[in-house]
């Protein structure tokens, strides 16, 4: 009895105690959080949402606010140990790890900057991010979220649906691929990866080993760019920018894939954040047997992003990418037999060291060094097919067939190399920002058909770009560059450019916006057009540098609650001293019966206009399309001997009307993506045929008919990270030709399986 009633009064003694101690913890005071979020340029960032998660995984409240329109929030919320979120839509997320003690009053303010790989932040047509609606270019943004829905493995497949975008393919995967921009030539458009110009000095991309691996976004500038990234930016530039980690835990993906023509591809990608390190890194394998003999291609790509934060205001990162193929080139087996042994190795290699730090709360600065390695090696050791009255057309291969023309052997080496350092310090106030700028470059070129072998220049330019907003509705950009090149000498380039936020609306009729770019470019000659070494074909080192004016005007129309976007523009370029190659009449005495070299001569131009909607009439379903004129005329080439280059024709590759239009639907765990491409006729020419006296030798294709391609691709989530894809690229089978001759790749179906981790924070 006494036992019992001792427990009983113990048993009390103890819920009266804890009961105590419940009832002074729930009334313990409760710690309080505030600050203001500010962006780069010191102005408060509204719409911020900060979030508070209990340290506690058995707890999954949360608190929350969201910052007002000066950037200042309060947070309330009792004691204990917490990770605080700040994430907004278009700026990079910050989290912390907070204890706080019972009545404690904290204040934190920080600052958040653009997420460079947001969608709605443009980074290449400024020398600052911005916000889309603060650009003045005409810029389009295509995200890793598109780029997974349409299974795209290489970059012009994916530019192909892009508006003011041509494609030039000599054959199917492995190919040589040029891609134009708003009207230019292919060697008007400067390309960057993650900063870093990827260009042959003076000369185009070679897209054909070009893939997406760990990319995640891609930026197509329309217009010329020279006042911000000097040569070569003519009529656009293309950036490309590589997957940053950003989960704790590490995310990983790794697929295998396999088709038509022997296809097989695989490769790998993980990425994560610890502490101030983050990292991300991919690798890929793929090959073909092609459609034809002497159609194989082979590519491997490895790419990684590396970054190291000081502190919120100090961080290093180190970006690389290195690419090697090999492809069969079967050759224009539309107009000739194929090439049995004519193969061509690529070697892409390119990095970036990036320094961004800041020295009070107004100056930013950042200092980059950049280096891209190029190297081509073309070989072709036996003629596969010979022209009966050419008695130099040997060695024979033992299957050499007769034709029309020679198929000349020969053995190349190309060697590039562009290395340089750019530095620049941005002043940057809410309605104001100033950047100036310097940059140095370093070109060097090994290449077996100059008899010097070593050839080298340098160029650097110094750059002013202004930000300006004198009113809430109204952004300004301006700036100019003057370049120093050691071909052509000093030339100075303006940009200016405005966005207008016309109407600010609601429902059917949404936000309204317009905007107005100019800009010049200048393009430094190639390497053999300046120092050439043949006698009876002599480089020019006084070639001047090819020009462009370039401007466009466009609107872009939000409609029934931003569920349909309408972007319109128009531009116009033109283009001056575009480099051709003309005949002279030899000195006396000279062992040439003529001399070959190159002039600034001709002149072009390219005017139209870009449509583009994307709309989401259903929850599931998203449309997006868009058309293109492209207007284009040479305008003088007195030198001209091929027909598709005379005055009055049109600039070859690039057709007159063309457009895409895609569907994306979601279903629970399926996604389906049509994507359909159309061209009109384009110029073009076989380059097998010359004229004299208005007599045509050769062929003389000079057209190239239009055609009508889709694709499709779908992917359906198994859980579990596993997901199984299949592609369709050219679904109906279309026989059609990108360049004269080389017949595109036929039907071809993949089937691969993904499994993927996102990872943890």
């Amino acid at each position: 009895m006494k036992t019992t009633l001792l427990r009983t009064s113990f048993s009390a003694l103890l819920v009266f105690a804890f009961s105590c101690s419940s009832h002074a913890q729930s009334n313990s005071p409760d710690a309080h959080l505030s600050g203001s979020v500010l962006d780069a340029s010191g102005a408060g960032i509204a719409g911020v949402q900060v979030t508070a998660h209990p340290d506690d995984t058995r707890n999954l409240q949360k608190w929350t606010a969201t910052s007002a329109a000066d950037g200042k929030y309060a947070l309330t919320l009792p004691p204990g140990p917490y990770h605080v979120q700040f994430v907004r839509p278009s700026f990079v997320a910050r989290d912390f790890a907070l204890d706080f003690a019972a009545g404690q009053s904290r204040k934190l303010d920080l600052r958040l900057d653009l997420e460079p790989l947001s969608s709605s932040v443009v980074v290449t047509a400024q020398a600052e991010p911005a916000l889309a609606q603060e650009t003045s270019a005409s810029v389009t943004v295509i995200t890793r979220e598109e780029i997974d829905q349409r299974r795209a493995m290489s970059l012009p497949d994916l530019l192909l649906y892009s508006p003011g975008i041509a494609i030039g393919r000599t054959g199917a995967e492995g190919g040589q691929t040029s891609i134009f921009v708003a009207g230019g030539n292919s060697s008007y458009t400067k390309v960057l990866v993650d900063g870093t110009p990827v260009n042959e000095p003076g000369n185009a991309v070679d897209f054909s080993n070009f893939t997406l691996d760990n990319i995640d976004k891609v930026e197509v500038v329309r217009g010329a760019e020279s006042a911000l990234y000097g040569t070569d930016s003519v009529s656009g530039v293309i950036q490309l920018f590589t997957h940053r980690g950003t989960t704790r835990t590490p995310a990983v993906s790794i697929y295998g894939e396999g088709g038509s023509f022997s296809t097989g591809r695989g490769g790998a990608q993980i990425s994560g954040l610890r502490d101030a390190f983050d990292y991300s890194a991919a690798a890929s394998y793929f090959q073909t047997d092609g459609q034809g003999p002497n159609d194989r291609f082979l590519n491997r790509t490895l790419s990684t992003n590396l970054g190291w934060s000081f502190s919120d205001s100090n961080q290093l990162r180190l970006s690389l990418r290195n690419t090697d193929s090999d492809a069969g080139i079967p050759g224009q087996t539309l107009l000739l037999p194929p090439n049995l042994d004519e193969h061509n190795a690529l070697h892409f290699f390119n990095a970036n060291a990036r320094w961004n730090f800041t020295t009070g709360t107004r100056w930013h600065h950042e200092i980059s060094g950049a280096e891209s390695y190029d190297r081509v090696f073309s070989d072709n050791h036996l003629a596969d097919f010979f022209d009966p009255g050419d008695p130099f057309c040997s060695p024979l291969s033992p299957k050499a067939v007769p034709s029309f023309t020679c198929d000349f052997p020969f053995r190349d080496t190309q060697k590039y190399n562009r290395a340089g350092l750019r530095a620049q310090s941005s002043y940057l106030l809410p309605k104001l920002g100033v950047t100036a700028g310097y940059q140095y470059e370093v070109e060097n070129a090994f290449l077996s058909f100059l008899a010097l072998g070593h050839v080298r220049r340098n160029n650097q330019g110094g750059f002013l770009d202004f930000r300006w907003l004198p009113l809430p509705r109204v952004a300004l950009n301006f700036g100019a560059r003057a370049e120093a090149n050691d071909n052509f000498g000093t030339r100075v380039v303006p940009r200016l450019g405005t966005s207008l936020a016309v109407r600010y609306g609601q429902g059917l009729w949404g936000d309204t916006r317009v905007r107005a770019f100019y800009g010049q470019g200048i393009k430094e000659p190639r390497f053999d057009q300046t120092f050439g070494t043949d006698p009876c074909d002599p480089g020019n080192p006084s070639l001047r540098p090819e020009r462009s004016r370039t401007w466009n005007v466009g609107l872009d129309q939000k409609i029934a609650s931003d569920h349909l976007r309408i972007s319109a523009e128009y531009f116009h370029n033109r283009f001056y001293d575009i480099v051709s190659f003309g005949i002279i009449q030899p000195p006396p005495g000279s062992a040439c019966s003529a001399i070959g070299t190159f002039f600034n001569t001709d002149i072009a131009r390219a005017q139209g206009t870009n449509l583009s909607i994307e709309a989401q009439p259903l929850r599931w379903l998203a449309i997006s399309g868009n058309y293109t004129l492209d207007d284009t005329r040479v305008l003088k080439s007195p030198s001209s001997t091929d027909p598709a280059l005379i005055a009055g024709s049109r600039l070859i590759r690039r057709p007159l009307h063309s457009g895409s239009l895609i569907l994306n639907a979601t279903f629970r765990r399926l996604n389906v993506n049509l994507a359909g491409y159309f061209t009109g006729a384009r110029t073009d020419s076989d380059f097998l045929s010359f004229r004299t006296g208005g007599v045509c030798f050769g062929p003389c294709q000079s057209r190239n008919p239009g055609y009508a391609r889709f694709d499709l691709a779908s992917s359906y989530d198994l859980g579990r990270g596993v997901s199984v894809y299949t592609r369709v690229a050219n679904l109906f089978d279309k026989q059609y030709q990108d360049a004269i001759g080389y017949p595109a790749l036929g039907r071809d179906v993949r089937v691969g399986m993904n499994y993927r981790f996102s990872g943890k924070n």
